[in-house]
């Protein structure tokens, strides 16, 4: 099982992360990149760390 974080005060809200995600977890609320879905779907992929132009995400497997 994998958890995903997002650093709100890092995040500047391009939305790269919620189109990216394979697990369709991510999602913007307001400005700001949020996990809108069922967190426990994370696959762990980190595709949002790779893709986050403001190294806001981190990935640990639980």
């Amino acid at each position: 099982m994998f958890m995903v974080s997002i650093n709100q005060d890092k995040c500047v809200g391009c939305g790269s992360c919620v189109d990216a995600c394979p697990a369709k977890i991510l999602g913007m609320e307001g400005d700001k990149a949020e996990v809108t879905g069922d967190a426990a779907d994370c696959m762990g992929c980190e595709t949002c760390v790779e893709i986050c132009p403001s190294e806001a995400f981190t990935v640990m497997e639980l």
